[in-house]
């Protein structure tokens, strides 16, 4: 009788490094405020007519009260602030790069990346996977992690995911997946988001949301790790469910799908949501993720130290937490960044992660978690060694 050989257990994952960068420019609120402020004025008054006709409805002039109020936000980092202040452009206005010259993601990442190595205790030249996860790529291809790896000096593979702002869980996931595997032992995850790219900063809803930097993460075999942090990966999970209310339809289709006389409307291609569908829809279904994952593992929510949760909105991220403790977190349980960083998409969480744990202790318990577009939601359920 044949018998079977008893698999040999999986390797134990670790997160052994992270790293964080972000542009030296900030805008405050009240920035954002004047300048939108202007760009609405001549907007309302332009279209004057048409708006007496009722054929289209006045822009709302913004203000700081509601940015707080309505998302906790109080400042960005951006890779370019004159354009986005100038009342006749509301975008940044970056330099076109040529190809022999490192591309503006490829650069944003490597201080980040090279933080995250230095502590793992690793060198470029070990690396032997690189996954670039964010919200908006800035081209199809050659892939931008290919260029990464090109300019640390890495080996093995890499390639481009997008999940949106679950990007940097969906790839973390996936490098924990190749570790165990076997087709990689040092997985760097880097998550260049410029997001002000795709923003909306001509509508008072959404002017307000982004902010830019780059995040890095180091994950090894715990066999292999010698950095003087570790933290152990318990367990991944992720969920997905379609869903129009965060939508950005900026595509290589874009040229080919008009017709004549039927062009796109701008604002369709970048950010739009349906916020207060959004806000009813993603809490109910980010706790019950977390709350079944935590149950997957035997680990009881008031078990967890802290959440690392994605940084969107300050009033998302109370009320998943409440559905996962049953009370409203203290700030030391779900620290916030959004107040200084806005939404970086799937850079928020891992911000997070990297600002708030050097205070935790060796068998605390973590949960970094992103939510967003898709929908879609991540989690990674950490315990520091």
């Amino acid at each position: 009788m044949l018998r079977c050989m008893p698999l040999p257990a999986a390797p134990t994952v670790v997160i052994s490094g992270t790293g964080l960068s972000h542009p030296p420019h900030t805008i405050s609120n009240a920035e954002l405020v004047a300048s939108l402020t202007e760009s609405v004025l001549r907007w309302n008054d332009e279209h004057a007519d048409e708006i007496a006709r009722g054929e289209l409805a006045a822009r709302p002039v913004p203000d700081e009260e509601f940015i707080v109020k309505a998302s906790g936000i109080r400042s960005r980092y951006v890779m370019e602030k004159q354009g986005v202040l100038d009342p006749d452009r509301m975008r940044p206005l970056l330099p076109l790069r040529s190809e022999d010259e490192l591309g503006i993601q490829a650069e944003m990442a490597i201080p980040a990346i090279m933080e995250a190595l230095d502590q793992a205790g690793r060198r470029p030249d070990e690396v032997d996977a690189i996954i670039v996860g964010c919200s908006n790529l800035q081209r199809a291809y050659p892939a931008v992690s290919i260029e990464i790896q090109h300019a640390l000096g890495a080996g093995g593979w890499a390639y481009d995911m997008n999940v949106a702002c679950s990007s940097a869980t969906f790839s973390m996931q996936a490098a924990a997946d190749a570790l165990r595997s076997g087709s990689a032992r040092c997985v760097v995850v880097v998550n260049p988001e410029i997001t002000s790219g795709h923003n909306n900063f001509e509508l008072r809803d959404f002017h307000f949301i982004f902010g830019d930097a780059c995040t890095a993460v180091v994950m090894e075999r715990a066999d292999d790790a010698t950095g003087a942090e570790r933290w152990v990966v318990l367990g991944t999970k992720l969920e997905t469910q379609f869903s129009n209310n965060i939508r950005n339809d900026f595509g290589f289709l874009n040229s080919s799908e008009a017709r004549p006389g039927e062009e796109r409307d701008p604002h369709d291609l970048i950010f739009r949501q349906r916020g207060q569908q959004v806000f009813k829809e993603v809490c109910p279904m980010v706790a019950t993720h977390i709350t079944g994952h935590l149950d997957a593992l035997s680990l009881d929510a008031a078990a967890v130290r802290r959440f690392w949760l994605h940084q969107a909105n300050l009033k998302m991220n109370q009320l998943i937490a409440k559905g996962v403790l049953g009370r409203v977190p203290t700030d030391d349980e779900a620290p916030v960044v959004l107040d200084e960083f806005a939404n970086t998409s799937s850079a928020g969480s891992v911000i997070a992660f990297h600002r708030h744990r050097a205070d935790l202790v060796s068998g605390d318990v973590g949960v970094i978690c992103s939510f967003g577009a898709g929908y879609s939601v991540g989690s990674i359920v950490a315990r520091k060694c």
